[in-house]
């Protein structure tokens, strides 16, 4: 088992295979940091969104760190519970995956052909069952490969020709039993295969149907454009899924087998940030409150965007201020832009004179004595 015995190549192959880990795990935790510490983004897409988010960061960690583990440790070997573990996490991790998809597509059917009672279908209860739903699903499928493997008393071979315990290559490398290897094979490509993409079919289905009926192209957009990128995940996920079948099928090279293979367990989850967060206008705003909200130290307060913007012309005060000494350092900036006043009224009542003291001496009008 391993990706690649070439000495010059494999500097190369731990700079890139680190980096890609990196960035996966650190654009995942990022999303899933956005959508809990936003309030506008607690929402069942959302929700739903970083339990993604999280299956994606356990699915490429149960490849990638022993991989190059093993390019810095020149080993290709994996002990027989090692390769167990591994393969239980794979299926475990990339089920889950399969799974949420089909629920997110579920989430947008009832959103975009049924808005009036999408708070009703998709409250919290519910959306804590699909989840609870999806685990228990993927459970199941990582414990039917897994204990179907353990029995196993003959293989035909020893060598694995991919970087990891691939579930697929592990059966068809049964001798003693194929009868329950295919059976296997077959019952999981329905389920896990069939099911979820027949489902996710028909979501897109009614949902295209529904856009359609929509009189104005802009209220067509609007609708589309918030499904948009959870049908780009799921043509990414399930067409380099399929582009791993294939070459298990038709018995291509290792080469080609484990370069499918690295698509769908690194590349896939790596993009998977970029798709949500270059094309989803409410996660790009979390995270740069996220970031802005990281970047001010305790005790100091970002100014407002809309004072930010009156103060254009003003240079003369640092960064780090909160909008109090903003307003003091250039109170000339923030006068001639009367249209922050209304929204901002604490700050109103700083620019205008202070009012004049109480009179100490005799009323008005009356003359002393």
């Amino acid at each position: 088992m391993g990706f690649s015995e070439d000495t010059e190549l494999q500097p190369f192959l731990i700079g890139l295979f680190q980096s890609m880990y990196l960035v996966t795990v650190l654009g995942n935790l990022l999303i899933i940091l956005a959508v809990t510490s936003d309030s506008h983004l607690h929402t069942p897409m959302y929700f739903f969104l970083g339990s993604l988010s999280l299956a994606d960061v356990g699915f490429i960690s149960t490849t990638v760190p022993k991989m190059i583990v093993d390019i810095l440790t020149h080993s290709t070997a994996i002990s027989y519970d090692g390769c167990f573990m591994q393969m239980f996490t794979f299926v475990l991790f990339g089920s889950m995956d399969d799974v949420l998809l089909l629920v997110m597509a579920y989430d947008r059917f009832v959103a975009i052909c049924h808005p009036l009672h999408y708070q009703v279908i998709m409250n919290p209860r519910r959306c804590g069952f699909l989840l609870l739903l999806s685990l228990m699903a993927s459970l199941l499928d990582s414990l039917m490969q897994t204990l179907v493997l353990v029995g196993v008393t003959c293989f035909s071979g020893v060598d694995i020709s991919n970087f990891f315990c691939d579930p697929s290559q592990l059966l068809y490398l049964n001798c003693s039993d194929t009868f329950s290897s295919d059976i296997v094979i077959y019952l999981v490509g329905i389920i896990y295969g069939f099911v979820p993409m027949s489902g996710i079919f028909y979501s897109y289905y009614k949902i295209v149907s529904s856009i359609l009926r929509v009189p104005s192209a802009g209220g067509r957009y609007k609708a589309f454009s918030t499904c948009g990128s959870h049908l780009t995940v799921v043509c990414l996920f399930y067409g380099t899924a399929f582009g791993v079948f294939l070459s298990s099928a038709f018995s291509l090279s290792a080469w080609k087998r484990a370069m499918a293979s690295l698509v769908y367990t690194v590349v896939t989850p790596m993009l998977n940030p970029f798709i949500y967060s270059l094309r989803n206008r409410d996660i790009k705003r979390a995270m740069r409150r996220l970031l802005s909200s990281a970047r001010w130290p305790e005790g100091r307060t970002a100014p407002s965007p809309a004072i930010t913007e009156s103060l254009a012309p003003c240079r003369s005060f640092p960064p780090v201020l909160t909008e109090s000494l903003a307003l003091r350092q250039c109170p000339r900036q923030l006068a001639i832009a009367p249209r922050v006043r209304p929204a901002l009224p604490p700050l109103q009542l700083l620019l205008q004179d202070p009012p004049a003291p109480p009179a100490s001496g005799p009323r008005a009008g009356i003359s002393p004595l």
